[in-house]
């Protein structure tokens, strides 16, 4: 063991081992603030002084260490171990934390004359043997009761000894005279015949159900040929009880044995893990692990930390893993990522045990704290669009014209991912003539955020653009002009294949269709516009409504509307031939007209 203290670590870090190991970090107050292993110490402990570290926990970390303590071992399964034990142990601040599975029940064996089998919450070290942990009080009870009926364990609580049985100092039970009990208080079952139901019983709570089958079917056979047909009969009845307990439990093929599988589901703050155990194409054992994370840790990281934290309890037996990602934990271990079939299907499994999990997880905290649900919408926006900020402020532009007649464009703004509808804005466009949408789409965000500058009021974290790259181009060429270019975040979004762009970047973004990320961009999208599309109708409206034509009598506003929309202005409908206006609006109508203009 290496130990070192002071704030200036370069000479100790000279000296570090480059072997296999955990390193330990300690505070001013020398407590344990993070503990990790390494393939090489050296250079992992150096890259926390010698690296500019874009995680801000990990920063703050580096500045706390005072001392460090590093162990040597000799390969990184002990290291695994060991850095487990020793978070464990003293829980450091840093560390992500493995809730306790104090909570799941498990099949305790007692080691005691004629042992018991039940059911606890408690795993001790008390010489015992525990199976489990299992993910559902019902699926133990429904184990015992199997075993109960089929193996005749004993159920009572006497304890019992060579002595006190011997003495007759126990008076027998109900479960006696009703079959329930062999009577091993009363010496009428022998210890070398208790032993063989105990070691099925174990076999089966392994999940080794088919060896169980195959020595019942020998002794059937045996008795058959001894003409003991009762007994025979009592056994093949265990036999198809035991086919049904495992045809209810299999899920793929009964080949597969002595398997192990992991998979994870992220939260904001938690991960999930589910952990299975096969044996004989069934499931056996599930469970799932929540963990809280410290430093972003990624998955291949998490799935570490659970494994080695149930090797020698939950996954004892396996002789393969199979993982989403390679762990490389050690060479003993047999891991596979699988691309299809039944492994792939267990892989699948375990995902949705891992998203059940932490979406109930996160349902019971939006119950606490309503805030969440957005903080869990906008920590996925972020991650999926790239952001450094999560985007509590996001507004989106979108143009609207006829032919270039009445532009408008219209700004919607969405705040914790909500609509702000008080602080919609729409904008008439004033400094381009006929149909540009990338010059109209450049003026009015100039226009907006010069405005917000002046006013000195918060700026965005994200743009998003009713468009492709042209219309993204221009939007980017306003922020450059005021300056704002870098403190923004901006895309651009097509319709047509829903395509996401960012500024530079030659290849779009494709989101899942039913990601939660692109429908609020598309809600985003669709709102303004909807509010663009509404005030360029009351602009037409309005524009129609103020017509000169208004002053021909005869003349109503479907027909003005008409006229307009057709000749563009007044003043080119006082050239237009009578017999065109005849075809559009009928003679009576044209009549009025050429007289209004005749006069």
């Amino acid at each position: 063991m290496a130990s070192f203290k002071n704030i200036d670590f370069k000479d100790q870090l000279k000296v570090l081992p480059e072997t296999h190991g955990v390193y330990q970090f300690f505070s001013v107050d020398n407590k344990i603030l993070y503990v990790g292993k390494a393939k090489n110490l050296k250079k992992r402990v150096s890259s926390y002084f010698k690296n500019k570290h874009d995680n801000r926990k990990t920063r703050l970390l580096s500045s706390k260490i005072n001392s460090i303590k590093t162990i040597s071992l000799n390969s990184e399964m002990d290291a695994f171990l060991l850095e487990n034990s020793l978070i464990k142990k003293h829980q450091p601040k840093y560390n992500i934390q493995l809730k306790d599975d104090k909570t799941y029940p498990w099949i305790c064996i007692k080691n005691e004359l004629f042992p018991r089998a039940f059911y606890t919450r408690k795993k001790l070290k008390d010489g015992a043997k525990y199976f489990g942990p299992y993910s559902s009080i019902k699926l133990v009870i429904s184990l015992l009761e199997m075993i109960k009926e089929n193996f005749e364990l004993r159920t009572c609580d006497h304890v019992l000894s060579e002595e006190k049985i011997g003495n007759k100092e126990f008076t027998t039970a109900v479960d006696f005279y009703i079959g329930n009990c062999k009577g091993c208080c009363q010496g009428m079952v022998s210890k070398e015949d208790y032993d063989k139901r105990l070691k099925h019983v174990k076999q089966v709570l392994n999940g080794n159900t088919y060896e169980v089958v195959k020595h019942l079917k020998i002794n059937m056979g045996k008795l058959s040929d001894a003409y003991k047909y009762e007994e025979a009969d009592a056994i093949k009845k265990k036999i198809e009880s035991l086919k049904k307990f495992q045809a209810k439990t299999a899920v793929v093929d009964t080949n597969i044995h002595g398997l192990g599988v992991l998979n994870i589901d992220h939260g904001i703050t938690h991960s999930f893990v589910n952990c299975l155990k096969v044996m004989n194409g069934s499931i056996v054992q599930s469970k799932t692990v929540q963990i809280k994370r410290k430093f972003d840790e990624d998955s291949a990281t998490i799935l570490s930390h659970v494994l080695v934290d149930n090797i020698e309890d939950f996954f004892i037996g396996i002789i393969s893993l199979i993982v989403p990602e390679k762990l490389g934990i050690s060479s003993e271990i047999n891991e596979y990522i699988p691309l299809r079939g039944d492994k792939k299907k267990l892989l699948m499994i375990s995902k949705k045990n891992a998203m059940v999990k932490r979406q109930g997880f996160e349902k019971l905290e939006v119950i606490k704290n309503p805030e969440l649900t957005s903080l869990r919408l906008l920590t996925t926006i972020k991650k999926d669009l790239r952001l450094n900020d999560l985007p509590y402020h996001m507004e989106c532009f979108d143009n609207s014209n006829i032919q270039g007649e009445f532009p408008v464009a219209a700004c919607v703004v969405f705040k914790d991912a909500k609509p702000s509808k008080k602080e919609y804005r729409h904008f008439n466009i004033t400094t381009v003539d006929g149909p540009d949408d990338f010059a109209s789409m450049e003026e009015v965000v100039y226009r907006r955020y010069k405005r917000v500058l002046e006013e000195k009021k918060a700026l965005p974290q994200l743009i998003i653009i009713d468009g492709g790259k042209g219309q993204l181009s221009s939007a980017l060429k306003s922020l450059t002009k005021l300056k704002i270019q870098n403190k923004i975040a901006i895309i651009g979004i097509a319709k047509k294949l829903e395509e996401i762009y960012f500024p530079g970047d030659m290849y779009p973004l494709y989101l899942d269709k039913k990601s939660e990320t692109l429908k609020v961009i598309q809600l985003m999208r669709n709102e303004a516009h909807r509010f663009g599309i509404t005030h360029h109708r009351n602009k037409r409206s309005k524009y129609f409504t103020n017509s000169e034509l208004n002053n021909i009598k005869g003349l109503g506003p479907k027909s003005i509307q008409l006229l307009l929309k057709k000749f563009k202005s007044v003043n080119n409908l006082r050239s237009v031939n009578i017999e065109d206006l005849n075809q559009l609006i009928g003679p009576h109508k044209a009549k009025l007209i050429n007289q209004y203009f005749s006069r």
